[in-house]
């Protein structure tokens, strides 16, 4: 297995990732393996863009893509970008308890399987085939997740992704504000790898991001994701998507900018916070027009303010 490596905080290198495929006349490279957002660093991959420098280079290898923080959440297309095998789970987009490992296949995956040697140790596309057809799994489901996903999509439906697409950036950009109010910065390195769903928020050197989740959480029970591998001590994550709105966000930002102060951070106190609500002011959609009271009825009333009793007349 090839790994391309490339700057925390950057995404996939689609120019990069053609060249190879290029120079790979004997289509050894059987799969490409792309993580769309990535959740350690606030990463969004351009998709789209890998597609198109596979299909520059001609080449038949297969398009895996990690769509855990991804899918249900910021436009993911996988007809349109040719994906092969794409995965997510339970506990992001689909606001439920991780639990589901949800995998959607092609056709040409599908008929690569039929010449694929690697062995299935628990997951097994014929296994599934055969049993789904049936209405029925080949291993023991959790039937109450199964029952949220069916509520989770009725959801996803009513609102509509491209609203719910829409929303995830709103409130990502509030929290870019906040981050820049706060004088800090985000691990991904420019505004095209900026993730909708999560934002890493770079700490200033000489702290310990593990001391801002720490004091967050049991002062302020408020939980923030920490940094992974190189990262790890030098950021700490908030999470802006699934079933989420603006006041939920600032909770949390003032959580935050609160343990950061408590650490030593020197912060303008309630700048974060203050930045992010007028973003969502300035982008709060129109309110529509109150309706009219009804009419009062006083005048109907005696004087002593007593509706009057009602005769009753049987014949």
């Amino acid at each position: 297995m090839d790994i391309i490596d490339v700057e925390w905080g950057e995404g996939a290198p689609a120019d990069r990732i053609g060249e190879i495929l290029s120079q790979d006349k004997q289509h050894e490279i059987k799969g490409l393996l792309i993580v769309h957002n990535e959740t350690a660093t606030g990463v969004t991959s351009d998709i789209a863009a890998v597609r198109g420098a596979m299909d520059a280079a001609h080449h038949p290898a297969l398009l895996y893509v990690d769509g855990v923080s991804s899918v249900g959440s910021i436009d993911f297309r996988m007809d349109e970008w040719k994906v092969d095998l794409a995965i997510t789970g339970s506990q992001k987009g689909l606001m439920l308890p991780a639990g589901l490992g949800i995998v959607c296949a092609s056709p040409k995956a599908l008929a690569a399987r039929e010449q694929a040697k690697c062995p299935r140790a628990f997951f097994d596309f014929g296994d599934m085939i055969w049993a789904n057809a049936t209405g029925y799994f080949p291993y023991t489901p959790s039937i109450p997740l199964l029952y949220g996903l069916r509520e989770s999509l009725a959801i996803i439906a009513e609102q509509g992704l491209d609203n719910i697409f829409a929303r995830h950036h709103r409130l990502a950009d509030g929290v870019r504000a906040a981050v820049r109010a706060w004088g800090l910065k985000l691990c991904a390195k420019a505004p095209q790898w900026y993730s909708d769903t999560v934002s890493a928020i770079m700490i200033p050197d000489g702290t310990n991001a593990a001391d801002v989740i720490d004091v967050a959480f049991r002062r302020y029970n408020l939980a923030l994701g920490a940094g992974l591998g190189r990262l790890a001590g030098k950021l700490f994550r908030i999470g802006h998507l699934g079933d989420l709105n603006e006041l939920m966000l600032l909770g949390a930002l003032a959580g935050a900018e609160m343990a950061m102060r408590d650490v030593g951070i020197q912060l303008t106190p309630g700048a974060g916070v203050a930045a992010a609500q007028e973003h969502y002011r300035a982008t709060a959609a129109p309110l529509a027009a109150r309706p009219p009271a009804p009419a009062s009825t006083d005048a109907q009333l005696p004087a002593s303010g007593k509706p009057a009793p009602r005769a009753t007349v049987r014949a």
